[in-house]
């Protein structure tokens, strides 16, 4: 182990030559020894040719094409890097130097850090994934999937619960089912000073909706290869609102098929693996399906999750979004549903879902439950600002 650097400047100097990286230009002086050296030749191994695209033989000296090669660095960056570095240097690993084929190997799977990026690989992989490797896959899923599942579920349910409470309203409730300050906003013109208090006249009050289904909720996904985080949040929210009895919900995939998963809602890792990223995108035959599949216009919201570049009939797509907004559906459009940051998508479509009332915006999973609520309970959308 290196010892510690106590002198500040010193320690300045020690990280930029771990950024910049030892060359004879860096201008740092300064050679590592112990822990250090090996985090540099971690990091060079991935590094270390630049941006530029790499030959076969450049990365043999860095990396290397062999599975023990990877696999050794595999578990040297968790070593000596935090979680969260070091699923970021995988997917780099990944997009950089080609490895992604090395993951259809089971030893290399059980080497990695897995996380919805490595999933969203592994679902670009599943066609070519030979059945050795599929059982390891589907572990290296089913963790990330039960990890987001105990980050999502409880926050998400308790959200709708109260949502379609308050949106089941009645006019006669029950003492413990009044909705207190909706009641009072309603008859303040029943104040009494003298008695500083409010005789209410009309008691307003919410049902509670657990006791049937009230909302259809149909999530409707474009699986192309940019979607993939998406896809996998999606897999996992479908299930949660699957749970819930006071939510009937259908989950639909597509690129220029369309593929519906609902039955497969009671797991997302068979979710996850019914998918296939890629393809050509075909959003107003997807609509198509969703809204054959309508039953209660009213009590339906259909969230239609995609980057919008449309290969199939622009102006049908927005006939169609409209004529649904029109027989009472709450439409919610998401152009990514992961916490990738601002994606790209088609701006032009994105702006005419706009003038239909549909405003379209990338949402980050934590605040999806709060969209739903607000689709369901049918107020505005807490629409992020741009950043």
């Amino acid at each position: 182990m290196t010892a510690a650097v106590t002198d500040p400047a010193q320690e300045r100097l020690r990280r930029w030559r771990l950024v910049l990286g030892g060359d004879a230009a860096d201008g740092t002086g300064r050679a590592l020894s112990g822990q250090d050296a090996a985090m540099d030749g971690a990091l060079t191994a991935l590094y270390g040719k630049g941006d530029k695209p790499q030959t076969e033989r450049e990365r043999s000296a860095g990396l290397g094409a062999s599975a023990p090669s990877v696999a050794r660095w595999l578990g040297d960056i968790r070593t000596y890097f935090p979680s969260s570095v070091v699923q970021v240097m995988q997917r780099d690993a990944i997009d950089r130097l080609g490895l992604a084929t090395l993951l259809l190997e089971p030893e290399m799977l059980e080497a990695v850090e897995a996380d919805v990026h490595l999933v969203g690989t592994l679902m670009s992989l599943n066609k070519a994934m030979p059945d050795t490797t599929k059982e390891t896959a589907r572990a290296v899923v089913r963790k990330v999937v039960d990890e987001l599942e105990k980050r999502l579920a409880t926050r998400t349910r308790a959200t709708l619960t109260g949502a379609l409470d308050r949106s089941a309203r009645v006019s006669r409730p029950r003492h413990h089912d009044i909705d207190w300050n909706r009641t009072i906003a309603a008859n303040l013109k029943h104040y009494l000073p003298e008695y500083r208090t409010v005789v209410p006249e009309r008691l307003i009050g919410y049902g509670r909706a657990a006791q049937s289904v009230k909302k259809e909720v149909v999530l409707c996904v474009d699986q192309s290869g940019s979607m993939a985080a998406s896809v996998v949040y999606a897999s996992v929210f479908g299930a949660v609102l699957a749970s819930m009895r006071s939510v009937d919900t259908r989950l639909v995939v597509f690129d220029t098929a369309v593929v519906d998963l609902t039955d497969q809602l009671d797991d997302p890792v068979d979710v996850i693996f019914g998918t296939r990223l890629g393809g050509g995108t075909d959003i107003n035959r997807a609509l198509a399906y969703c809204q054959s599949q309508i039953t209660r216009p009213a009590e339906t919201v259909i969230v239609l999750i995609s980057d919008l570049y449309e290969g199939g009939i622009r102006d049908e797509m927005l006939k169609r979004v409209a004529a649904m907004k029109a027989s009472g559906v709450q439409f919610v459009t998401l152009l990514a549903l992961s916490d990738e940051g601002a994606p790209a998508y088609d701006r032009e479509h994105a702006a005419a879902l706009a003038a239909l009332g549909a405003p379209a915006f990338a949402c980050t999973p934590d605040l999806f439950p709060e969209v739903m609520a607000a689709a369901i309970e049918k107020r505005p959308l807490p629409i992020p600002e741009p950043v």
